[in-house]
């Protein structure tokens, strides 16, 4: 990928419609299992659409901006990550991984901002630096960027400095394109362990996973993604898809197909608001 041109740093606040929170969000999470590697998630298998009552609702603005913070927040340790989000009513969340890719992300964003969502997106450091300009444009249309560290190892495999490194060099890349230090970490693969789950709260990051994987990096096609995105729509649940690590040509075109008939049946995307400390 070619070295884009170096943008403005941006300073943009962001809030979202529902809030996951920090320390309070852990007594409505589904903890995940920390010793499987593997893309460990609750998939909920292909469907027939069903005709639901249509609803107009659509994102409400952007509520709650604050002061920067003084200092990063350090929120607890734990020992799961969360794989749900809170809020009442019909309320989910679109995460996407490994990117930003200049042949994909723009794509998922054009669609985003047609139906006026936001979505989370856990970069790798390597592909922010060469991507600056799509993180600052993250930050402008208030989708919320996350850790997912610099070269996507399987952290399991790594030494604590290793571990360091990875993070700490991502949270850096995302500061100086995004305009602010990510407060949201989930690692590669699904692989957590202690220390990915330590170093992350210190630097001030909860550990964020899923609850429905689209599979789409098997690239099974993109009726059945459709199919697996929205079979498992339900209230609360936090979907993986991916915008890079190999051709998203089905990802870009399925979100366009499952992100029109979700909100027509009724559902609200939310991102996570953000801390001050």
């Amino acid at each position: 990928m070619q070295k884009d041109q170096l943008f403005t740093r941006r300073r943009l606040l962001l809030a979202g419609s529902a809030a996951l929170g920090a320390a309070a969000t852990a007594g409505i999470v589904v903890a995940g299992d920390e010793e499987k590697p593997a893309r460990a998630a609750v998939l909920a298998g292909p469907q027939a659409r069903q005709t639901l009552k249509s609803s107009a609702f659509r994102l409400q603005p952007l509520t709650g901006y604050g002061p920067p913070r003084a200092k990063p927040h350090k929120p607890k340790v734990r020992h799961e990550p969360i794989l749900r989000i809170s809020g009442s009513g019909r309320h989910m969340m679109l995460t996407f991984d490994d990117g930003p890719h200049p042949d994909y992300t723009p794509h998922i964003l054009e669609t985003l901002a047609k139906y006026r969502v936001r979505a989370m997106f856990f970069v790798c450091g390597e592909c922010v630096v060469e991507n600056r300009e799509l993180l600052a444009r993250m930050a402008d249309e208030g989708h919320v960027v996350g850790n997912h560290t610099w070269t996507h190892p399987l952290l399991t495999e790594l030494s604590r400095k290793e571990i360091r490194s990875e993070m700490e060099r991502t949270s850096d890349a995302i500061e100086d394109a995004y305009g602010d230090r990510p407060q949201w970490f989930r690692a590669p693969y699904g692989a957590w362990n202690r220390t990915a789950f330590q170093l992350g709260a210190d630097m001030g990051m909860e550990p964020m996973a899923w609850t429905v994987d689209s599979l789409d990096w098997t690239t099974p096609g993109t009726g059945t993604i459709v199919d697996r995105v929205e079979g498992g729509a339900a209230p609360g649940v936090v979907v993986l898809s991916h915008d890079a690590g190999g051709d998203r040509t089905q990802s870009v075109r399925a979100i366009r197909e499952y992100l029109p008939y979700l909100l027509d049946s009724g559902y609200r995307f939310s991102v996570p608001r953000r801390r001050v400390a």
